[in-house]
């Protein structure tokens, strides 16, 4: 089901690609990344051009929660443990700066697209020790933010308190994308297939650039750079309620099994459940999120509910700036977490002043060449998760029949003989997947909640029929007998 935000904001259609193209910047992606950073290097002089793989705002911009806050979870306190004290300190002020940069272009242009000024408050669950929350809320205070440990959250159930943020914001962000792309170049259903150097290759010709800047959620280039390596991916799910109470301000659970609530109009959103991408075979996501809106919310209607993907990156930190050393002249903005509005404004700022040949005070803590101490355990981690994908595609054989898959279901089968992810539809037909990821070769997995084919180790995501959804693969998994 398509997100509310998509079902309210309709983005007039762009034409792709006509043909081979040079320009002096081209940008991956159309989504609130690759908007925003497009817009503020085409307001500082520069000529601009947006390569789209489907339509603007397609992505993971249409399936956020659309919280603009510089509160991510309780980050502060393990920042400072985990980089410094000025490192953290850095962090805070810029996305603080990011959430002025919404306000400010709102007001400038005139931007209709519900802005709200609320709090953020990260929630402890009731009975456990509230500490956690006091010290990210005295960590964060130091570091100049707007936050303090309250006991009195207004939530209709109890908690063990709160570090609460003031003047935090959210929006609709497909209205305010809408009216940031008015002015720009984007071509739409455009999707890069390859980049060497200065040319971008797309199946409807060549674009040439002088600098690339990769806003495209999950960098598809393997070499130089390595994301394959150094993040993975997560999914997320949302339900959207009618007749439950309106709450005053953003809200987040702490801990395991941590939750997400906002209001939007006379709807409310609950979010939950996230697990690595990949990791799903059992599904019942979207249940559990409804048996909590049961509890919660009694006599709440569900109206759409849809998921999210996220790039995780070890560290805590986004990786904003120069794509690799060896690569001067590309520029890239991904590992945004559960936080891609306000990263997404904090990219167009650094790389706005990087792509112009300035320095901006964030970039050495957002560089992507960092390789902090504190990320190599995960980064490690990475790794043993690719490993165990692609043995478990040799080495698993698997004993379920095709014939044994419930309609609208799909399952890793012995096919003829061969191993293949099979969909049956509705109506008893059988659909044949390819199951390794064309990216790196990992065995995909399916998700009964999303009806897909995902892959554990990079995040990869496929439809049931296996057309591309997202990357960092580039191509399809459709069977030769499909």
């Amino acid at each position: 089901m398509r997100s509310i935000w998509a079902q309210t904001c309709e983005i007039p259609p762009r034409a792709p690609l006509p043909g081979d193209l040079e320009t002096e910047i081209a940008v991956v992606g159309a989504g609130m990344a690759g908007v925003l950073i497009s817009a503020a290097l085409q307001e500082a002089g520069h000529q601009v051009v947006i390569l789209e793989a489907e339509r603007i705002g397609s992505g993971q911009t249409g399936g956020t929660t659309a919280k603009i806050t510089s509160q991510h979870g309780l980050c502060y306190a393990a920042l400072v443990r985990s980089m410094s004290l000025p490192a953290a300190k850095l962090y805070a002020q810029s996305n603080e700066a990011a959430i002025q940069g919404y306000r400010r272009i709102i007001l400038e242009r005139g931007i209709d697209c519900g802005l709200e000024t609320c709090s953020s408050y990260v929630c402890g669950a009731p009975g456990t020790d509230p500490e956690p929350l006091m010290e990210e809320a005295r960590a964060a205070a130091a570091l100049g933010l707007p936050a303090a440990f309250t006991a009195d959250v207004p939530l209709p159930f109890p908690t063990a308190g709160a570090v609460r943020f003031k003047a935090q914001a959210q929006f609709h962000p497909l209205q305010f994308l809408k009216a940031m792309s008015d002015e720009l170049t984007v071509f739409e259903h455009t999707r890069v297939q390859a980049v060497e150097d200065h040319a971008l290759f797309t199946g409807h010709g060549t674009v040439r650039a002088e600098r690339i800047v990769f806003a495209c959620h999950f960098p598809f280039v393997d070499l130089p750079g390595m994301y394959f390596a150094r993040m993975h991916q997560e999914r997320s799910y949302v339900l959207a309620l009618a007749h439950a109470p309106r709450l005053e301000g953003m809200f987040l659970g702490s801990g395991a099994g941590h939750w997400s609530l906002r209001s939007y109009r006379d709807l409310l959103l609950l979010g939950g459940e996230g697990h690595r991408t990949g990791e799903n075979g059992d599904g019942g996501r979207y249940d559990r999120l409804r048996e909590r809106a049961a509890a919660w919310f009694p006599g709440s209607r569900e109206v759409a509910h849809w998921s999210a993907q996220d790039c995780m990156p070890p560290d805590g930190v986004p990786y904003i700036g120069r794509y690799a050393s060896s690569r001067p002249d590309w520029f890239v903005a991904t590992g945004f977490q559960k936080w891609g509005m306000t990263a997404s404004m904090v990219a167009a700022m650094v790389l706005r002043e990087l792509v112009c040949g300035r320095d901006h005070p964030a970039a050495s803590l957002y560089s992507p060449s960092r390789w902090e101490a504190a990320a190599l355990p995960g980064i490690a981690a990475e790794g043993w998760h690719a490993v165990k994908g692609l043995a478990k595609r040799s080495l698993q054989i698997p004993t379920e029949a095709a014939a044994h898959i419930p309609p609208d279901h799909g399952a890793v089968v012995s096919l003829h003989g061969e191993k293949v992810g099979v969909y049956r539809d509705e109506e008893g037909a059988l659909h044949p997947v390819e199951i390794r990821c064309p990216h790196l070769g990992c065995q995909l997995e399916w998700d009964p909640d999303t009806r897909t084919w995902d892959c554990p180790c990079h995040g990869s995501r496929f439809d049931r029929f296996g057309h591309l959804l997202s990357g960092p693969a580039l191509e399809d998994i459709v069977h030769e007998d499909a």
